[in-house]
């Protein structure tokens, strides 16, 4: 078992792992997930452990679970404002989100084509870098991934779609 700093959620079903610098926006990012109706597994401290099949999974340590620490906020226990079903005690991961703060020189993937990977505990887990750039909707973006990410492991996926539709065009004319 190892533990990191990020948070952990389940969006949509899918196994969301949050990582970042302190103060990029983690937290409040999953904050917002759970006032939309998903799930949060971890906050700030993440315990990680492989299954025998190879994949990551993730869980709260028991004296901090449940519970977030929201900067001017304080320290919010999230069963007791959303609601017992809006926490889960542990999730496989499927999806690593990396937020980092907005850089104007910074190449960020705006096609989609490939995913890139990171090891977790030894699994290869899909992993997008996201930008935060102030007053954006990590939330949103965050969600959309999940959906996406869904999408991909049904054998759906929109940016090869649209490749293969402009290179057909590209064909024809």
């Amino acid at each position: 078992m190892t533990t990191l700093h990020g948070a952990l959620l389940d969006v949509h079903g899918v196994g969301v792992l949050l990582l970042g610098a302190s103060g990029v926006g983690k937290s409040e990012c999953a904050l917002e997930l759970v006032a939309r109706g998903h799930r949060l597994v971890a906050d700030d401290v993440v315990e990680l452990e492989a299954t025998p099949e190879g994949r990551a999974i993730g869980r709260a340590p028991e004296s901090v679970r449940h519970y977030m620490e929201i900067r001017g906020v304080g320290i919010i226990f999230v069963p007791d404002l959303f609601g017992p079903d809006r926490v889960r005690e542990e999730i496989s991961i499927d999806l690593v989100c990396r937020l980092e703060r907005w850089r104007e020189d910074a190449e960020y993937d705006r096609l989609g084509l490939e995913r890139g990977e990171e090891q977790v505990v030894g699994a290869k887990v899909p992993c997008l870098t996201l930008p935060a750039r102030p007053g954006a909707s990590m939330a949103t973006i965050v969600d959309v991934a999940a959906r996406e990410h869904r999408q991909r492991c049904a054998g759906v996926n929109a940016a090869s779609r649209l490749d293969a539709r402009l290179r057909n065009e590209m064909r024809r004319s």
